[in-house]
């Protein structure tokens, strides 16, 4: 009996760093999904060898082990996850045209709740958020997966050195070189204008957001156009076309986009960043179907990055997010 305690007891310690673990995991693939693949193989891991866990670190040390030789395995495939803009040149509007990629092409996007653990300390919990933002992520996939498992560990964790190299079996001396060249090469990288998203919003920028849903609701392009900052960027995964400049990504929601017009937006966070469910309406079944999940970038008053993971199958579930809105009209009714 007293071993049933134990297992349900160990169940519970491992349990507790799951979401922690879905963070690192998910900074190390660029992928929600492989995140948790990985969280739910490390936390098999750790229970089976559980008896040769000789307690010489702490139990989310050697948690922390494990899921990163499971994060480096899964990556020796050589697969870096990035954003439309990372792979190709912008397309001018006359020549959009809609090719998907694979889904392992693309950086996911990721709920808050699966990825950031409650802490006390503010400023903790601006870094956790902070990097888990599409463009520090996309820089990341850059990296060489021990290199990115050294900033991650260093920067965003916080770890000692002496203790990152004692997790990868290496020395301080080349955890600090491994840091370093991993500096150098974020520092290269201009993600352009990413701006400061306020932790929680400030007013300024809440006062866009509501401005926002009511240009995207009524499809009012002159509003929105006065929301996006000169330099925007669109981005709509799986296609690899994206748009750059108030004029092109008007004219595509004008164009291509224009069955979006009547659209509903429900809040959701999302990779650190303010974000929206976007149903649009669904002519058969009456109400809205599901359509993206938009993440928004927002820098200076202005949205710098719009982008829209159009594969609701996979993110809707994802988000908890319902699989259909009723009209306004119907509720109406149905509540009499």
């Amino acid at each position: 009996m007293g071993n049933g305690t134990a297992t349900a007891d160990l169940d519970v310690a491992l349990e507790k760093h799951r979401t922690e673990l879905t963070g690192y995991c998910y900074r190390m693939l660029g992928s929600s999904f492989e995140a948790e693949d990985a969280v739910q193989d490390t936390l098999v891991r750790a229970w089976r060898s559980y008896g040769t866990f000789e307690g010489r670190s702490s139990l989310r040390s050697w948690l922390y082990r494990i899921a990163t030789n499971v994060c480096l395995d899964m990556l020796t495939a050589g697969n870096k996850r990035a954003r439309p803009m990372d792979l190709t040149e912008s397309t001018p509007l006359a020549q959009a045209a809609l090719a998907p990629r694979p889904d392992n092409t693309w950086l996911e996007p990721v709920p808050d709740a699966r990825v950031l653990p409650t802490v006390d300390d503010p400023a903790e919990a601006a870094v956790a958020k902070e990097s888990i933002r599409l463009a520090f992520m996309a820089a990341l996939q850059q990296l060489p997966p021990k290199q990115r498992a050294v900033l991650i560990l260093r920067e965003v964790l916080a770890w000692k050195a002496s203790e990152v190299a004692e997790l990868l079996g290496t020395s301080v001396a080349s955890v600090n070189s491994a840091l370093q060249r991993a500096r150098a090469t974020l520092a290269e990288r201009d993600p352009g204008p990413q701006g400061a998203v306020s932790d929680p919003l400030d007013e300024e920028q809440q006062k866009l957001l509501e401005r926002y849903v009511q240009a995207f609701e009524g499809y009012d392009m002159t509003a929105l156009t006065a929301l996006l900052h000169e330099d925007a960027v669109m981005t709509m995964p799986p296609f690899d076309l994206w748009l750059r400049g108030p004029a092109d990504i008007t004219g595509f929601m004008t164009t291509l986009g224009a069955s979006c017009a009547g659209s509903r937006l429900l809040a959701v966070q999302v990779n650190g960043l303010p974000g929206f469910a976007h149903y649009k309406p669904d002519p058969e079944q009456g109400g809205f179907s599901p359509w993206a999940v938009q993440v928004l970038e927002l820098s200076d008053g202005r949205i710098t990055g719009f982008h829209c993971f159009l594969d609701t199958k996979r993110w809707f579930p994802l988000f908890e997010l319902p699989l259909h809105l009723e009209a306004e009209s119907d509720e109406v009714e149905k509540g009499r």
